[in-house]
C-alpha cells in the first residue's frame, strides 16, 4: 500500500502524529502492564492498554487507506484529549492542561475541515 503524503490536508497529518504519540504512550506504559500480568493475568489497566492499542493501529491504518469511516474514529480518538484536561488541572499542571486543550481543539477542527473530508473519500 503506497501512501500519497502529497495533498494530505493538514488536519489529518497532525492526527496521525497524534496517533503516533498515543502508540509511543503505550509502548512505553507495556512494561508496567507486563508486571501486573505477572501477578494477575487480566487487569483493568491492561485491557484498557490493550483496548487503547488496537484502536488506534486499527483508526491510523484506516486514515492511510484514506477511508470514509476513519473520519469518525479518528474524532473518537481525538476525544482522548478531553478527560486529560481536568486531569492535568486537578494535577496543577496548568500550562499541560491548555496545550492539550488546544491541541484537542485543532485536531477537532482540522478533522472536521472539508479538505479532510474530501482526502477521507474511499468507501
Amino acid at each position: 500500500m503506497a501512501v500519497s503524503v502529497r495533498g494530505m490536508p493538514w488536519g489529518v497529518a497532525l492526527f496521525l502524529v497524534y496517533a503516533l504519540l498515543i502508540l509511543t504512550g503505550v509502548g512505553l506504559s507495556l512494561g508496567f502492564v507486563v508486571d501486573q500480568a505477572v501477578l494477575v493475568p487480566i487487569t483493568f489497566t491492561g485491557v484498557v492498554v490493550m483496548a487503547l492499542l488496537a484502536y488506534t493501529i486499527f483508526t491510523v491504518t484506516l486514515v492511510l487507506q484514506r477511508k470514509e469511516a476513519a473520519r469518525g474514529l479518528a474524532l473518537g480518538l481525538t476525544s482522548l484529549a478531553v478527560p486529560a484536561i481536568p486531569l492535568a488541572v486537578l494535577a496543577g499542571q496548568l500550562i499541560v492542561a491548555a496545550v492539550v486543550a488546544l491541541v484537542g481543539y485543532v485536531l477537532f477542527r482540522g478533522l472536521r475541515a472539508r479538505a479532510a473530508v474530501a482526502w477521507l473519500d474511499q468507501p
